[in-house]
Formats: structure tokens, C-alpha cells, sequence
């Protein structure tokens, strides 16, 4: 007899990797033309952008993400969702703006949910100001650093047209590539 509570935790594992294939399918990939469009400064701050917004935080968390910016789910508005950590609920970020704060850059690898499979160095600032807007209009401004700090960097990213692996050293760049790149399947004899 199968021990119940193991059973219960493959079941969740098998449940949450449905939940994240099926959100993947909902968010473009490479080389979706979205995904290099800059994207345009949100002037209506209505229902359905808080709409959208509450549906990129649960595509995100479905994904298993931690950010996602609009012309991933082929919006061309200037809004992206982040987790900024555990003691804080994730949010949308509308028209953001980023100042690094001070010099201090730090290289790290970085994965992309429209660029499934591959990992690649970016050098990013460690410490950020944000600026930007809430769903309902009002300012907002943050100081983060860390994670938090690259994450929103990444996303501002996407909402200029630019890829992680646009970011990265000319080798790395050359590897990402070719991992993207269609490949031609040879059928053996019948």
C-alpha cells in the first residue's frame, strides 16, 4: 500500500507542472515578433488594465515565474507583474522607469519564460529606484536591490524589445542561439 501522504505530494507535483505547462502555452515565445516590440506608455487606467494585470500575476505564479511583462502575453502596454518577495503580494508596475543606484553591477544568470532552456550571464545593476505607476494610476517608487533589483531590470527589459540573451557575452549569445534554432529531423529509412 502506497503511502497516503506521499501520494498526496505526487499528486500536487503532477497537478502544479499541468498548471505551469498550460500557462506557458498562454506566453509568447521566441521568436514572436511581440517579444521585440517596444512597448507603448499605458494613458487609460481602466477595469480591464487591472484585468490584464490580475491575469499576468496568475499566469506568472501558474509558470512558476518571477515577473512577466505585458508583450509576453502579446499586450504591447508598458506594465509587467513581479513577485517581489514572500512577505509581499505580487503587483502589477504600469509606465515603470529605473535609475540604478550607485555603480555596483553584478553578473548572474538568468532564465526567461519566453525563452524556455536557456541560461545565460547578464550583468545587471545590484541596486535600482523604480518608479512607475499601480493599476489604478497612483506613483509609486521603490528602492530594491538583489533579485527584486534584476528581475524588474529583466522586465523593463521586454518592454523595450530586448532579450536576455541581447545582454549577454558574444559566447553566450552564440550558445543561446543555437539552442533556439529550429532543427531539421531526418527521418531514417521506412
Amino acid at each position: 500500500m502506497a503511502d497516503t501522504a506521499q501520494t498526496k505530494s505526487s499528486e500536487r507535483d503532477v497537478e502544479r507542472e499541468a498548471r505551469r505547462r498550460t500557462a506557458l502555452s498562454q506566453i509568447r515565445q521566441y521568436p514572436d515578433p511581440v517579444l521585440r516590440m517596444r512597448a507603448r506608455e499605458v494613458v487609460v487606467f481602466d477595469q480591464a488594465l487591472a484585468r490584464q494585470a490580475a491575469r499576468m500575476i496568475a499566469l506568472m505564479h501558474d509558470a512558476i515565474g518571477v515577473g512577466l511583462a505585458a508583450n509576453q502575453v502579446g499586450s504591447v502596454l508598458r506594465m509587467f507583474t513581479i513577485e517581489l518577495g514572500e512577505d509581499e503580494a505580487a503587483r502589477a508596475i504600469v509606465n515603470p522607469t529605473i535609475t540604478p543606484l550607485g555603480d555596483e553591477l553584478e553578473s548572474d544568470e538568468e532564465g526567461c519564460l519566453s525563452v524556455p532552456g536557456v541560461l545565460v550571464p547578464v550583468e545587471r545593476a545590484v541596486s535600482v529606484r523604480l518608479e512607475g505607476q499601480s493599476v489604478d494610476g497612483k506613483k509609486l517608487t521603490l528602492e530594491l536591490d538583489g533579485l527584486p533589483a534584476r528581475a524588474v531590470q529583466h522586465e523593463v527589459d521586454h518592454l523595450d524589445g530586448v532579450l536576455t540573451f541581447d545582454r549577454t557575452t558574444p559566447e553566450a549569445r552564440r550558445e543561446a542561439l543555437a539552442i533556439l534554432r529550429p532543427r531539421v529531423v531526418l527521418a531514417g529509412p521506412r
